[in-house]
């Protein structure tokens, strides 16, 4: 039973899904970073995680910065809930992120580490930067820097089947939902590609019982 977590009825299978993952990781990811009531919370990555965390950080009552390649998200990123976009096509983010003051939380979804470094610079003094996307990559960040402005790097990984079930009931609460495709079972092979190749949008839940 400690591995069960009940599905609110207002929320269907399909959206349910994710929560076991993406859902819980980003939810807690927010929640229990431990920063400043009204406080700003930047994602780096709009993907299957970044998606979440938008929705969380800005539901949860932060000031919420979304971090992506392109314009094309832009759109997106305020209708989940971001107040503010950078393009990091065209700026650093963590210099315009220095620039507005500093985020007191990143949340790293991108698959890729090489960025870590730099956004780091885009941190408030005390700030977070929580790596939730990784690589086989390391990141380089000046001690110095750490210690005289007390900041913090920090991993993390997923939550309980209470956590999760906490992430679905405040998702119901407050209108927050994945974007979802579904795939038939038989198609396991085509989505884990299509993720491979960043092609779903924005997580993929396989089913039984549809045409391909």
């Amino acid at each position: 039973m400690d591995a069960l977590s009940r599905i609110p009825e207002e929320l269907g299978f399909f959206e349910a899904a994710p929560f076991g993952c993406a859902g819980v990781t980003t939810f807690n990811a927010v929640r229990k970073a431990g920063i400043r009531a009204g406080g700003r919370v930047a994602v780096f990555g709009l993907g299957g995680l970044g998606h979440m965390a938008v929705q969380f950080a800005s539901k949860l009552g932060y000031e919420t910065v979304a971090i992506a390649r392109g314009d094309d998200r832009r759109k997106l990123a305020y209708a989940l809930g971001a107040g503010t976009y950078i393009n990091n096509e065209v700026t650093s983010p963590g210099a315009a992120l220095a620039a507005m003051g500093g985020a007191d939380l990143i949340v790293y979804t991108a698959s890729s580490t090489e960025p870590a470094a730099e956004l780091v610079r885009g941190l408030a003094v005390q700030g977070q930067i929580t790596l939730i996307g990784v690589d086989a990559g390391a990141v380089s960040i000046p001690a110095a820097q750490l210690v005289m402005n007390a900041q913090t790097v920090t991993g993390h990984l997923t939550g309980s089947a209470r956590e999760t079930q906490e992430a679905m009931e405040f998702a119901v609460l407050n209108d927050i939902r994945p974007i979802i495709e579904r795939m038939d079972l038989d198609r396991a092979a085509d989505a884990i590609e299509r993720l491979r190749n960043g092609g779903g949008r924005f997580r993929i839940v396989l089913e039984t019982g549809i045409a391909p």
